[in-house]
């Protein structure tokens, strides 16, 4: 199917297609935490690969992904015009974004991306962002009490044979 626009009349309609401000994704998480009643996050935070919600303290990254643009494989599909282009730059995306996953949780960072269909289910997504919140909570509190006792030991063993612990 030959497309119905010119090169530059598609240029200009792709490039109305935002990134940012979405609202079948990122406006319509926005909706989800206020609902739920989830604080805590902001958003363009610059953090390697550009999360769209960040909860800073928690370490959790959140990316919600378009399903056309990141080859959701539910709903993903490839365009009948210019496949070969669509194709490698869907297969960029996907490779794009393994790679910031992996980097961010070498980094310490807990990464949950969503679909935007399943932004549907807001009850699901909810849980799954408290869960990951909870998660972080226990991983840090653990880790506080672990450098505590650490450093107490050190101060133990620090002393002098003979003086009291007291």
């Amino acid at each position: 199917m030959v497309d119905v626009f010119s090169k530059s009349q598609r240029s200009k309609i792709m490039a109305k297609v935002k990134s940012r401000e979405n609202r079948a994704t990122e406006l319509r998480l926005i909706q989800i935490f206020k609902g739920f009643r989830i604080t805590g996050w902001r958003r363009r935070i610059a953090i390697f690969g550009s999360p769209d919600f960040v909860f800073q303290k928690a370490r959790l990254a959140i990316f919600v992904d378009g399903c056309f643009w990141h080859g959701c494989p539910v709903h993903g599909s490839l365009p009948d015009t210019n496949r070969a282009f669509w194709m490698r730059k869907l297969s960029q995306n996907k490779k794009r974004d393994l790679l910031v996953d992996r980097e961010l949780r070498k980094a310490g960072w807990i990464v949950i991306r969503i679909w935007q269909h399943e932004l549907k289910n807001q009850k699901l997504i909810a849980r799954r962002i408290r869960q990951s919140l909870d998660r972080s909570s226990a991983k840090s509190n653990s880790h506080r009490t672990s450098s505590r006792r650490t450093n107490s030991l050190a101060h133990a063993t620090a002393r002098p044979i003979g003086t009291s612990l007291s």
